[in-house]
């Protein structure tokens, strides 16, 4: 009996001590930075889903700049050619060509954008412009969902970092996660810039 009791007291004084440590939070956040990467790649991929649709428009019109499509085209190869797995999350290196692809193909995507200006019957087309609102409520989801992700990864660390929760994560190996970065941000977001007067579609 005594030794059941001591049992039981040693297991809530340790309990006790995991919590007071962090480690619960731990295992919260290390969930809710899962779930918000996944949902980050299920809309990178939605956008992937898209390009092929959105370049075979394209190239219905006529004198269209190969040049642009090309980019569009090596850049979503690019980007689904990455084999994410969860370890991904754990190691920056694989994390940074991650989001460097993806940051390319945002760029290209967005030139394709502005160069399809200049063609009026391609602005005129219904599923053009159908792709075209699908394509930037997409670009706005994977805002959002990055947004989610970085500010689940900076609690995440801030706990990794702080004392005494970093004796917690030295001890069970929870190591700083990798985030977006800001020169990541400003090149998703930076508009291109597109010479008109260098070539002009043949009437």
């Amino acid at each position: 009996m005594i030794q059941r009791i001591f049992a039981l007291l040693t297991a809530l004084l340790a309990l006790s001590a995991l919590t007071g440590c962090g480690y619960n939070d731990f295992q919260r956040l290390d969930e809710q930075s899962k779930a918000a990467w996944s949902e980050v790649l299920n809309q990178y991929q939605r956008r992937a889903d898209l390009v092929p649709n959105i370049v075979a428009t394209v190239k219905g019109e006529a004198n269209f700049e190969q040049e642009t499509l090309t980019r569009v085209v090596e850049a979503r190869a690019k980007a689904t050619s990455i084999q994410v797995t969860p370890e991904t999350l754990n190691n920056p290196e694989a994390f940074n060509k991650f989001q460097q692809a993806q940051g390319e193909l945002s760029g290209a995507l967005s030139r394709l954008m502005v160069v399809s200006e200049r063609y009026p019957t391609l602005q005129a087309n219904q599923g053009f412009r159908d792709l075209r609102v699908t394509l930037e409520g997409t670009e706005n989801r994977i805002t959002v969902a990055r947004n989610r992700y970085i500010q689940t990864v900076q609690e995440y660390n801030v706990l990794a970092r702080s004392f005494p929760t970093n004796l917690t994560a030295i001890a069970f190996s929870y190591a700083p996660k990798p985030s977006f970065t800001v020169a990541n941000e400003a090149q998703i977001s930076a508009p291109p810039t597109v010479d008109f007067s260098a070539s002009k579609p043949k009437p």
